[in-house]
């Protein structure tokens, strides 16, 4: 087994590999920063939608959440996939 940390701006790389008797990969773990901080940016969008006010438009609450995400200057993969916003109003 061998195992590292990478780091960079935006947090660390965890990742760990098993290799079999010839040398090859047979498993391998990556953690990006993201997926470690994705509790966190969760409260946050929720935190500051709350203050921002629900009583906006989707897009602009799409917006606001957007830019919470972008603060944790995730990678281009996590950013672009990252929201799926779905407003309830009742």
């Amino acid at each position: 087994m061998a195992f590292g940390a990478s780091e960079a701006p935006r947090g660390t790389l965890w990742h760990r590999y098993e290799v079999d008797e010839r040398g090859h990969v047979s498993a391998a773990r990556i953690v990006p920063p993201t997926s470690q901080n994705q509790g966190r940016i969760e409260q946050d969008i929720a935190r500051s939608l709350q203050r921002f006010g629900l009583d906006y438009n989707d897009e602009a609450l799409r917006l606001r959440a957007e830019t919470v995400i972008r603060n944790y200057d995730p990678c281009i993969s996590c950013a672009t996939h990252f929201l799926r916003l779905k407003v309830q109003r009742g």
